[in-house]
């Protein structure tokens, strides 16, 4: 059998590695050699990245394990325990603390604020003239005020956090030393905040989160603070990512642009293909480690072994999704699993959702010949994929 090295050849713009596409063809679950750890099984397909997602014979925690030597990007292992590498029961308790405040009523109700803050962003913008800098204008700034608000951090403080969280989901656009010392700021910066929460609770998640370690006994102190910091990094910067990578699609869709400006009752729909083939992250992402022998696709897991997936190539699977390679907004079947599945599915997608639909059909709304002005640069060397700029016209 072959062994690639992963990940591969990062491109430009939102292309997906041909690679990927080859593999869901031919090699559904595939050896691949990581820079560091060693080497790990990559699965392609759409039942077969469900399974991994989902199945409890493949843990995460066992990735934090002492003296485990994971296959991973990065040169040396995670130390911090967070919700992202926890398996139930610890994931379930943590989940528990904060899952009212995503749920989609709670959501909805944060709509009519999320429509507030686009429309004062977009005056703005309109105020100031273009040419505009959309990720400035309004991709960024409108996930960090929801996050901002929901777990009680002051704006304010966004322009340290924002760096350091660009820094902590690098994978080689920063040093190892400059994402180490970004993961800490951030630490250091929700632990400082939480002590401020302990003097002075208020209506918002870090208060719960202080009162639930406080006075229920229900998470440590490490888990406190890492928690804190998983929801602010993840509260903004896959939203403002996507809103960037999703204007950039449809611009460079006329077509389908032109269908949804002419019925923006399509927003939903759209927003929801948009996330089905727009590729989001940069890199082979979090393994997961078969805890018992796991056959998919005809080849057997055994224990130890790691396995990596990708969602938005489980997402152009031609046996789930007719004409996976297109984008169409009136797909009557799409069963997509950009949010994940199973118990780490996503906690924050009724809230991305959201800021999605509202972020996009104001914008084609307000603005409705809007065009890209010059070519577009994308991040590279980062979990998260998404333009450093999108300068538009209108």
């Amino acid at each position: 059998m072959e062994i690639r090295p992963y990940p591969f050849t990062e491109l430009d713009n939102l292309e997906l590695h041909p690679g990927y596409l080859e593999l869901q063809r031919d090699e559904p679950v595939a050896r691949v050699r990581l820079p560091y750890g060693g080497d790990a099984w990559l699965a392609t397909r759409y039942e077969d990245v469900k399974t991994v997602l989902a199945d409890p014979r493949f843990s995460r925690a066992a990735v934090m394990e002492p003296g485990a030597d994971v296959p991973r990007t990065l040169p040396t292992m995670p130390t911090e325990t967070n919700i992202l590498s926890m398996d139930p029961p610890d994931h379930t308790r943590l989940r528990r603390l904060v899952a009212k405040a995503f749920t989609a009523r709670r959501t909805e109700q944060l709509r009519e604020r999320a429509q507030e803050i686009v429309d004062g962003l977009l005056d703005e913008m309109e105020r100031q003239g273009a040419p505009a800098d959309l990720v400035e204008a309004l991709a960024m700034p409108l996930p960090i005020t929801i996050i901002c608000e929901m777990l009680g951090v002051p704006f304010e403080d966004r322009d340290k956090f924002r760096s350091w969280s660009e820094a902590a989901v690098a994978i080689t656009a920063f040093t190892h030393e400059e994402i180490i010392a970004a993961n800490q700021s951030l630490r250091v910066y929700i632990a400082e905040l939480t002590e401020r929460k302990r003097a002075e609770p208020a209506d918002d998640m870090l208060s719960v989160l202080v009162a639930a370690h406080d006075n229920e006994d229900r998470l440590s102190t490490e888990e406190l603070v890492s928690f804190g910091v998983a929801l602010l990094v993840a509260g903004h910067e896959t939203t403002a990512n996507q809103i960037g990578n999703f204007v950039y699609q449809l611009l460079r869709h006329p077509d389908r642009l032109g269908e949804l400006r002419a019925d923006l009752s399509l927003v939903p729909a759209a927003i929801e293909e948009l996330l089905r083939i727009t590729p989001l992250g940069g890199s082979a992402g979090f393994p997961r480690i078969a805890t018992a022998e796991v056959e998919l696709s005809g080849v057997t897991i055994k224990p130890g072994e790691a396995v990596f997936v990708n969602n938005v190539v489980a997402n152009r699977d031609p046996s789930v999704f007719d004409n996976p390679n297109e984008l169409d907004f009136h797909r009557e079947h799409n069963p997509h699993i950009m949010f994940g599945h199973g118990a780490h599915h996503c906690i924050g997608a009724p809230l991305a959702r959201m800021e999605l639909q509202v972020a996009i059909g104001t914008l084609l709304k307000r603005f409705p010949l809007l065009r890209l002005d010059g070519d577009v640069a994308f991040k590279k060397g980062r979990l998260i994929r998404g333009p450093q700029a999108l300068s538009v016209r209108w």
